[in-house]
Formats: C-alpha cells, structure tokens, sequence
C-alpha cells in the first residue's frame, strides 16, 4: 500500500461528505512550474471555504497539512510531501469582485493578472504590478509579492483565513506582519480571500502602467521557460542577479537546470532537471555568492517536501560539500 493510499484508509470515515477533489499519491511536477519534483501522499483540492472547513475538522492534527497556490515560486522535492496538501481552485476561490470605488474582493486563488484586469477594468490604480507577477492571491498575500516598485502590502486591507480547526479568522494589513518579501502570520492559517484598496485613476494610465510592467518582462525575463521567477530575495543595498553575475555564475548549469543567461536570478529547467538538480544549483550559487561577496543570498522559491535517501542537498557555507 502507498503512502497516500494508506493516508486514506486512516482518514476512512471522516472524509464522508467531502465535496472536493482527493487525490492520493499526486504528482506534484504536474502542478509547479519547474515541472520536477517528487509526490504528495494526498492533494485536496476543496470545493469551496465550507469545505474546506469541514476537511481541516475531520483530519487530525497529526496529520501534516500545507498548502500551495499555482506552484509558480515552489519547488518540490524528491521525496514528496508527508501529509495533505491542499490547493484552493480557481473554481471555488479564484473570483475578484468590485465592492466599492477603489477597493475589490480576491479569492486566494485568484491569479495575479486577473486582479490587476478587474482594477483596470473599475478605473481602479495601485494594481498594475500584479500584471508581472505570475502567481495567485494566496501566496501574493503570504509573501507580500511585489514588484515594480509595489508591494502588495501596500494595497491590503484586511485578509480572511481560515484556521489548522477550520475556524475563521479576519486579519487587518497591520495583523500580516509584513516586511519585505515576507509576513509574520502563522504558517497553519489559510487563506481564503483578501480585501484591496487602490485609488481613482484613468483607465489609459492604468493600461499604459501595465504595458510598461509586461514589456520589461518580455525584455529581461525568461517567461517562456520553465521557471520560479526570482530564485532569491534581492540583499539589502544590492540586487541578488548583480551578485549572481559578479560571482560568474550566469549560465551555471547543474544537470538539466541553469541559471537564466537572460537573467541570471532566474533558474530554469532546460528540459530534464530534477528537483535535486534545481536546489543544487541554487546552492552552488549561494555558494559562490557567499564566497566572492561575503553575502549569503536568502531563497525566495518556497522548497518543500522531504529529500529522497542520498540526495540531500546541503546548504553550503561558502564551500561545496
């Protein structure tokens, strides 16, 4: 019996009534954006927050429980996942939704470019970033996702989330505990929705500020290739793909991962990486970062997941082990 099957048979009864999507032993490739990795014992795929609910009700709390968005800043390892991982569906929480002059309702799973489309479309600005990021709420939420010079807690109001006992909880902007690519809330609350705020501005100058976002990104980003996005948060006074360059490591290739020519904070799959292959080289970078500039970058892809028996990765120290 599998690790997931046998998941199942445990939960037995408790799963009664459950309207979502169970699946055992789920590969996780399929879902991130590196397309590697190794399996979940058991992907839940909730129908909606009552569901959802009722599901974190019915497991234990021995069981481990994570969740993950549209796996485009994860990479899973060789050895799956332990536990059950859930993934809220666009279905049931991917809606963004007006509610006054300058604020909108997301759900979790509503992609990045969907809330910025819906404040284009109210004549609502502040929300042009999210047209480059290629993520969903939940995870902008967790991560305080930003860029062009915009952070996300910047435009949130207040977050609904849903406790490891699926109770509820309504979280305000200073609740979050953000700082720069991060929030201090536990990591058991999930999230469900969130509440933005922007301000008045003309649709041409929205339209204009997303243009401007989406040809930089076809300009200097790999976003045809498999990727995470930025591999590493960037070190205070200093960018992390200047550091990347200046320690020789554009172009580093492990296995069938590499470092982006284009740009080199960037990792990506050529085509047969594994997931070993992919935080290898990510540790051969901090590696030679740490060595040529005395800085020790910090990762800002989310690696989960257990490694399989004789390929751990270590953190390197400033030398390969």
């Amino acid at each position: 019996m599998s690790r997931g099957q046998a998941l199942v048979a445990r939960l037995g009864d408790a799963l009664s009534g459950i309207r979502g999507r169970l699946t055992p032993d789920a590969e996780m490739d399929k879902i991130t954006w590196f397309r590697a990795g190794g399996m979940a014992d058991l992907l839940f795929q909730p129908a909606d927050e009552a569901d959802l609910s009722a599901f974190l009700k019915a497991v234990p709390l021995d069981v481990p429980v994570l969740v993950v968005g549209v796996g485009s800043n994860l990479l899973v390892r060789e050895g799956g996942v332990r536990g059950v991982v859930i993934r809220l569906s666009a279905k049931g929480f991917g809606e963004a939704v007006r509610i006054s002059d300058i604020r909108i309702r997301a759900g979790a799973a509503c992609p990045d470019k969907k809330l910025a489309a819906v404040a284009l479309e109210a004549g609502i600005g502040g929300f042009h970033f999210y047209h480059g990021i290629p993520g969903a709420i939940g995870g902008a939420l967790r991560m305080n996702a930003g860029a062009n010079g915009v952070e996300t807690r910047e435009r949130v109001v207040e977050v609904r989330a849903l406790d490891r006992n699926g109770e509820v909880h309504t979280l305000s902007n200073a609740e979050m505990g953000y700082a720069y690519r991060h929030s201090s809330v536990p990591p058991d609350l999930i999230f469900i929705s969130a509440v933005f705020e922007g301000y008045p501005e003309e649709r041409d100058a929205i339209q204009a500020a997303m243009d401007a976002v989406q040809h930089h990104r076809e300009t200097v980003q790999p976003i045809r290739e498999k990727t995470g996005g930025s591999t590493f948060k960037n070190p205070e006074g200093t960018s992390a793909w200047k550091e990347i360059d200046s320690a020789g490591c554009r172009g580093l290739a492990v296995g069938g991962a590499q470092m982006s020519p284009m740009h080199c904070n960037f990792m990506i799959n050529m085509g047969s990486a594994t997931a070993y292959d992919l935080e290898y080289l990510g540790e051969t970078v901090r590696a030679r970062v740490l060595e040529n500039s005395g800085i020790k970058l910090q990762w800002e892809i989310k690696r989960i997941g257990d490694f399989k028996p004789g390929r751990e990765v270590q953190e390197f120290q400033g030398q390969m082990l």
